[in-house]
């Protein structure tokens, strides 16, 4: 179990992966669909406008707290473009799975890449969600 901090977690939480709360995290049924969007992903780190288009029942801003939940248990990571290399009006934002993550999963038969990317192919996109898809993204 992770100790917690005297802030009540958040800003003071360690670098530490911890397994069990990374898996208390991706249990809520919302944040399970998230992570297999990212896990599905043809580039495996979406926007959050891209998450918006995949779970159309969720604002925009409920996503972005739930990433952060994801972030703060080290199952997400934010990949951020550059200040000098954004393009106006496009995301400069993406969300992928940890490599810490991604072995938790592996070891414990979670959120398989196949199998998500087969189900994320399977949705029907408009023209502007696939040019985002196309978009490339920032190394992590």
């Amino acid at each position: 179990m992770r100790p917690e901090t005297a802030d009540g977690g958040g800003e003071g939480v360690t670098d530490a992966f911890d397994p069990w709360l990374a898996l208390q995290r991706v249990t809520d049924p919302t944040r399970a669909n998230i992570v297999a969007d990212l896990v599905g992903h043809p580039k495996g780190a979406p926007s959050v406008d891209e998450l918006a288009y995949t779970n159309p029942s969720l604002e925009t801003d409920t996503i972005r707290n739930h990433l952060k939940v994801l972030a703060e248990a080290g199952v997400v990571e934010e990949l951020t473009v550059p200040a000098g290399e954004r393009t106006r009006g496009y995301p400069y934002k993406f969300y992928r799975v940890t490599d810490a993550a991604r072995d938790l999963f592996d070891r414990n038969g979670l959120f398989p890449a196949d199998a998500w990317r087969r189900q994320y192919e399977r949705v029907e996109k408009t023209a502007e969600i696939r040019e985002l898809e196309a978009m490339p993204r920032p190394e992590a």
